[in-house]
This record gives C-alpha cells, sequence and structure tokens, in this order.
C-alpha cells in the first residue's frame, strides 16, 4: 500500500443558506482546496469523490457531483473526463468520500484524488421537507424492526419508547436514551454532559467558519429548552447548510509540488471503515471496531493521539466516543470533560472546531470538516483552538442509525508529515 498524503483542505462558513446554489457552494469549497493544495488549476485531479446525502429532495437525484462540477469543467476548472464517484452513507458520507479517495492513492490508481462534501438542510419554507431530510438514516423497508427494539429498551430502562415532541428529529431520541442509560449505569450527571457542551460552543466562538460564535455556559446549557432528555437544544446539532473539501496524492506527486505545500502536508496514516448492527447498549459500539483497525493500521495506540473531532450530533457522542476511542475507561466519559482532559491543555482535546454542536452538521459535509480542522491543528494554523506540537490527529465520522449503534462509522488518523 503507498503513502497517501493530504495536500488541501478547505471548509465554507456553516450556516443557513437559503439563497445559495449547491453549485455556489461547491466552488466556495473547490477553488480554496486547490489554492491550498498548490494547484493552479484542477488538471492534474485523477479521480473526485463527491458527497451529498439529500439533493434528491431538491430535484436532483443521481448525478449529483457532475451536475454540481458542469460549470467547473466548462470553464475548465475541473478535468472533463476525470471519474467522479457519488457517495452516500447519511452522516458519514464525508467520510466516505474521502476514504474512496485514500484507497484510489494507497491502490496506485491515481496520484491525486479530490474528496468533497456539498449540503443543504435548511429548507425554510417547508419544515415536513427539512425533516425528511433526516429520517433516511434508518430502516424504512421495515421500520417495525426499530420500533420494537427501542420498545424493549426503553422498557429494560424503566423508560418507555416514544418519539419526542420537543422539536428534534428521531435521532435525537435514540441518542436521549442512550445517554439516560450512560446515566443510569455509570452515574453520569447532566452536568457533565453540559460541561462537555460549554467547552465545545467555546472553541466554536472561536471558529470563525463555526454556524454558531458565541459560548454557552454549563448552567445555560442546562437551562436551555429541553429536546429528549437529558439533552438540551445547546446538545444538539443545529441545521445548516455547508461544503468541504480535501486533496490527497501520492509521494511521488508530492515530490513534484513547491517545498510550501509539500512542507505543509499531512499523512494519512490510518482509515478504517465498520458497519453497526443492532447491539445490545452493552456491546462495544462500532467506532470502537473501526478505532482498532485505524490504530493497527497507523502502528499506534489511542496514547498517542495529540487532537480528536468525534461525532457529536449531540453531545452524547463527546460522552460515549472517548471511551470507545480509548481516550478513557468505559462509563468514564462525563469525568474525562469534567477533569478538562477535552479541553487545551488537557490529554485529548476533542472537537476544537466547535464540534458538530456549534460549527454545524451539514451532514454531506461533516466528516470532510472534520479533516480539515484537524488538519489546520497539525500545521499550527488552528489560532486561539491550537492545541501545543499536535502530531497526531483522529477523526471518527459516523452515519445512519442501526438500533444503538452507527449504520457506518469511519476513523481516519492523519500525522504531520
Amino acid at each position: 500500500m503507498k503513502d497517501v498524503y493530504l495536500i488541501g483542505t478547505s471548509c465554507t462558513r456553516f450556516a443557513k443558506h437559503p439563497d445559495k446554489r449547491f453549485k455556489q457552494l461547491t466552488r466556495e469549497a473547490y477553488e480554496p482546496v486547490l489554492a491550498d493544495a498548490g494547484l493552479a488549476d484542477g488538471e492534474r485531479i485523477d479521480t473526485a469523490w463527491f458527497s451529498n446525502v439529500k439533493m434528491e429532495m431538491y430535484g436532483q437525484p443521481n448525478i449529483r457531483g457532475q451536475v454540481c462540477f458542469s460549470e467547473l469543467v466548462a470553464e475548465g476548472r475541473f478535468p472533463a473526463h476525470a471519474p467522479m464517484i457519488n457517495v452516500e452513507g447519511a452522516c458519514a458520507s464525508g467520510s466516505l468520500a474521502l476514504h474512496g479517495a485514500f484507497k484510489d492513492i494507497a491502490s496506485g490508481s491515481a496520484r491525486c484524488s479530490l474528496a468533497i462534501g456539498v449540503e443543504k438542510t435548511y429548507i425554510p419554507d417547508d419544515p415536513e421537507r427539512q425533516y425528511q431530510l433526516f429520517t433516511g438514516g434508518l430502516d424504512q423497508l421495515e421500520p417495525e424492526v426499530w420500533h420494537e427494539y427501542f420498545r424493549k429498551a426503553g422498557e429494560k430502562m424503566g423508560r418507555p419508547w416514544a418519539l419526542n415532541t420537543g422539536g428534534g428529529t428521531l435521532n435525537m431520541d435514540t441518542y436521549a436514551i442512550q445517554a439516560a442509560y450512560h446515566m443510569q449505569k455509570y452515574g453520569t450527571t447532566q452536568k457533565q454532559f453540559a460541561i462537555a457542551a460549554a467547552k465545545t460552543h467555546r472553541f466554536g466562538s472561536q471558529n470563525p467558519l463555526a454556524q454558531y460564535q458565541f459560548e454557552v455556559s454549563v448552567d445555560q446549557v442546562i437551562a436551555d429548552r429541553e429536546i429528549s432528555f437529558p439533552l438540551t437544544r445547546s446538545m444538539c446539532a443545529p441545521i445548516g447548510d455547508g461544503a468541504a473539501a480535501a486533496i490527497l496524492c501520492s509521494q511521488d506527486f508530492l515530490q513534484s509540488l513547491p517545498a510550501v505545500v509539500r512542507e505543509r502536508a499531512v499523512r494519512i496514516t490510518g482509515a478504517a471503515l465498520a458497519n453497526g448492527k443492532y447491539r445490545s447498549l452493552d456491546e462495544p459500539a462500532v467506532s470502537h471496531v473501526a478505532a482498532k483497525w485505524a490504530y493497527a493500521q497507523a502502528g499506534i495506540g489511542p496514547g498517542h493521539v495529540d487532537v480528536a473531532e468525534v461525532h457529536d450530533a449531540t453531545t452524547f457522542g463527546e460522552i460515549t466516543q472517548p471511551e470507545n476511542l480509548g481516550f478513557c475507561d468505559p462509563g468514564q466519559g462525563g469525568r474525562f470533560h469534567e477533569s478538562g482532559a477535552s479541553d487545551l491543555g488537557g490529554s485529548t482535546p476533542i472537537n476544537t472546531s466547535g464540534g458538530l454542536v456549534s460549527k454545524g452538521h451539514p451532514v454531506g459535509a461533516t466528516g470532510l470538516s472534520m479533516v480539515y480542522e484537524l488538519t489546520q491543528q497539525l500545521r499550527g494554523e488552528a489560532g486561539p483552538r491550537q492545541v501545543k506540537d499536535a502530531h497526531v490527529a483522529l477523526a471518527e465520522n459516523g452515519g445512519g442509525t442501526m438500533g444503538f449503534d452507527d449504520a457506518i462509522c469511519a476513523v481516519t488518523i492523519l500525522q504531520r508529515a
């Protein structure tokens, strides 16, 4: 397997952009990623992987990437005949695009590959259609399977299963019941959730690309509107739009680039995908499996990771993922944040971008936005969010819901080249 280098990243501001077209967001991510990679245009790109989840809701299924790049191709900014592969895996879609580009380079089938994710989830004039954007991540062929699964779990916990009426999506209910179980089994408190959320919102306030750029205190997090106990609005990712991209290349391609590009290159040393399943709440999550595979590929362990971005569609992700990734013992996720371990100066700073709860979560772009933040960290370019001497970074990105597991999970390890 050939070494794979990341030479360019970009990310738009995540926000509600009802007036921006998909093609406009595509351009806003593509032009900066070319510049960051030191490429005058896309002529040397061999393959591209385009991530999007719900463009069909806007009338464009099937050939999403080809359509979004049609203007760029006409202008000579992207090669006309380079294959563009459309990928979709719910919230993990951006990471699937990255992994596709990674495999193209690692296998030797390409020397330079683009991964780009573009998403619009804000539909101000049709909230019902906006809600439908998030229903495809569960089994829609036999929904009675997961209804029964959650009903039995609720009975076991003494917490009857019912869809929430607090303004969230079905996904929020699945996170909430897992969070309640964690509290019941390990003594995790809602205040520990709030500590993690307040820390992440503080990072978001320092990130000019974040959707929410304000701090929220621990008390304000707890007092915010309840979505599904123990989760409040400040613990849940917002609806928004955006795009992010990365350009990957082989070592020989890297050597052909100017020194200024080579010096800022980041090596991808671990890239693992794993499918989830209907598991019991006591079984390890799929992210634990994907992380184990990624660590083995990179030849490192959890203790080597200097900074991480984890999938916090709700703050429960910040509680459980440090456990699944090996940053702390099972059941200790709440105490991990309470101790300051996830903050700057802690053992493993987490979600320095502001995470999904503050940075935002335009699903097709999310995984690539994580890689953008971690690349900034490894380059020493993260400003007030900078983790001192960051050499190894990890991104964990889950997509879809298979009971209490992600349907698919991606774990990516990056190291300063």
